[in-house]
């Protein structure tokens, strides 16, 4: 009788190899790893005035939170910032989607680098209304200058308010400038209400424009080009710069029917090509002719003091806002009044009246 050979099968268990014997009771505990204890508001404080880029992003993002905790403590580094704040030029510069702002922000920002500048680059990213979400993608648009020594750049989702772009923005530029950047340069989306905003925290708003592009937003256009102190037509090179050049003789055409600024400034025009480098340093040399201008006639320090007064009445009415709404009482009654209006038993006048009444 032929013997059967028997074949061992792969899925056999294996002896394997047995767990080794803990001698320590306490080896797993040891193991663990500590979370990282956080810094103060002082050691935050103290890193800031040293130019610590790293401490500079903790206490900014201190501010951006909605935890009261970090509230208060984003609260003690401001307090602790002002006085070496207010030593910088704020520019706010502002365009359509699409004319060029990050590329040409990239460009200025390195040329003030190159002349000893240390900038501070605030983006106000656009928050989705739906989402609440944002792309926050200017440090892969400014490539070179995000690897400068001398520059700084933060992307912050510009939120669903007014005052949630002060919040973040203006007490940044505070810290920014307590942490030695002599130049704050704010990019706004180019649509809607963060233009108003940032033009109120800005010492000079750069309007840029495209040639032979049109308008899309003919119904604001008048608002910007009024808040505007210098249009600068880019994306003037190639075949692009008979455009330009005729686009800059339309618009210094438009700018002299506007009244007279109060700063006595007369708004500027000029072209520029970002992707060339050329015109920037024109865009610069305009700049410190009408911050030469400002502060010998005293309207650069008026206009801070004035925004100053309008960023405190914002904030007292978001927060008187934020803590009717938060009211467990005024919550239900506001959905009563809602059905209500939906069923034409009142209107919103008398509805939002009675809300008020309720103590």
């Amino acid at each position: 009788m032929t013997a059967i050979k028997k074949h061992k099968s792969a899925l056999n268990e294996m002896e394997g190899i047995s767990n080794p014997e803990i001698t320590d009771d306490n080896a797993i505990s040891k193991i663990k790893f500590k979370r990282k204890k956080q810094p103060s508001a002082k050691d935050l404080v103290a890193g800031i005035f040293k130019g610590n880029i790293t401490d500079l992003s903790r206490a900014i993002t201190l501010i951006e939170s909605k935890n009261p905790k970090h509230l208060e403590k984003a609260n003690i580094i401001i307090k602790a910032c002002l006085p070496k704040a207010n030593n910088s030029i704020r520019i706010g510069i502002t365009g359509v989607p699409g004319v060029g702002k990050s590329t040409f922000i990239e460009s200025f920002g390195l040329h003030l680098t190159s002349l000893g500048k240390k900038v501070a680059v605030l983006a106000v990213d656009p928050s989705s209304s739906l989402t609440k979400g944002s792309i926050l993608g200017d440090k892969t648009r400014m490539e070179d200058l995000v690897k400068n020594p001398n520059a700084f750049i933060r992307p912050s989702a510009s939120g669903d308010s007014l005052g949630g772009v002060a919040r973040k923005t203006r007490e940044t530029i505070i810290l920014c400038e307590a942490a030695g950047f002599d130049t704050i340069i704010i990019e706004t989306v180019g649509v809607g209400q963060s233009e108003t905003a940032v033009h109120s925290m800005v010492d000079f708003f750069l309007l840029l424009k495209l040639a032979g592009a049109g308008d899309e937003l003919q119904g604001i256009k008048r608002g910007i080009i009024e808040m505007a102190d210098a249009i600068v037509i880019n994306k003037a090179d190639g075949d692009n710069i008979k455009r330009a050049k005729l686009a800059k003789v339309e618009f210094n055409r438009a700018l002299h029917l506007y009244p007279l600024k109060a700063s006595n400034w007369t708004p500027k025009v000029s072209i520029c090509s970002a992707i060339e480098n050329k015109g920037v340093n024109e865009v610069w040399e305009m700049i410190l002719e009408y911050t030469s201008l400002t502060k010998g006639n005293s309207f650069f320090d008026e206009k801070r003091n004035e925004q100053n007064k309008f960023w405190l009445i914002q904030t007292i009415e978001e927060q008187l806002q934020q803590d009717f709404f938060g009211r467990e009482e005024i919550k239900n009654a506001l959905k009563e009044q809602l059905a209500l209006i939906e069923l034409n038993k009142t209107t919103p006048f008398v509805a939002a009246e009675y809300l008020l009444s309720l103590k």
